[in-house]
């Protein structure tokens, strides 16, 4: 028996409807112990605003440092103290306002490091994918037989991503850009592969 081994490509855009703020309070003082406590009265007010805009289960500490801190120069200038943290926000409205609020009540002592936006909602956006990528393999699995001057018979075997390796990740998550109205949520890309293999038939 004389097959086709095919691998094809589906890609399925969705727009993302959740965000994940990740920011840091900061702030320096001559001495270990007066950075640490105004870094934690920021991080007080971190959390209290946080709590304002999503439920207390999604706001996580990432972590907390203090080290010693130079100027322009070089020069020892005290200590810095960070305490960093992941926000989950249940839309994007939600990420726009807490950060909006966090630049108003922690003010300098707010260091913004990023957000990221998410597809949470189920948009059966894998199942699309996996459809367009099995679509893509079998037209170019014709394509192929008829070079060959054959027909695609019955499907042999069928492998999501690759066959040595498993499943292929979907990507899911896509750059938040400010604007003046909040955040612009933009696509995010799912994607999947599939190998097939057709008997030829002549």
């Amino acid at each position: 028996m004389q097959t086709v081994t095919v691998t094809g490509t589906g890609v399925v855009t969705v727009v993302p409807d959740s965000a994940v703020v990740r920011l840091a309070a900061v702030a320096r003082g001559s001495g270990v112990a007066e950075a640490h406590a105004a870094m934690a009265a920021a991080a007080a007010t971190v959390v209290e605003v946080a709590h304002r805009h999503t439920e207390e289960t999604r706001v996580a500490s990432s972590g907390i440092s203090v080290w010693p801190a130079r100027d322009h120069e070089g020069r020892e200038a005290g200590y810095e103290a960070r305490h960093s943290y992941a926000i989950a926000c249940p839309n994007l409205a939600a990420a726009g306002a807490l950060v909006a609020d966090l630049a108003g009540e922690v003010g300098d002592s707010l260091a913004i490091d990023g957000v990221a936006l998410e597809v949470t909602e189920d948009h059966r956006a894998g199942d699309k994918a996996r459809e367009a990528a099995f679509h893509d393999a079998r037209e170019r699995a014709a394509q192929l037989a008829r070079l060959a001057g054959a027909g695609l018979g019955a499907v042999q075997t069928i492998v999501e991503g690759d066959a040595h390796r498993g499943p292929s990740p979907m990507p899911k998550i896509a750059l938040a850009r400010a604007s003046a109205d909040g955040l612009e949520p933009g696509e995010a890309s799912v994607s999947t592969t599939v190998t097939v293999v057709w008997e030829l038939a002549y």
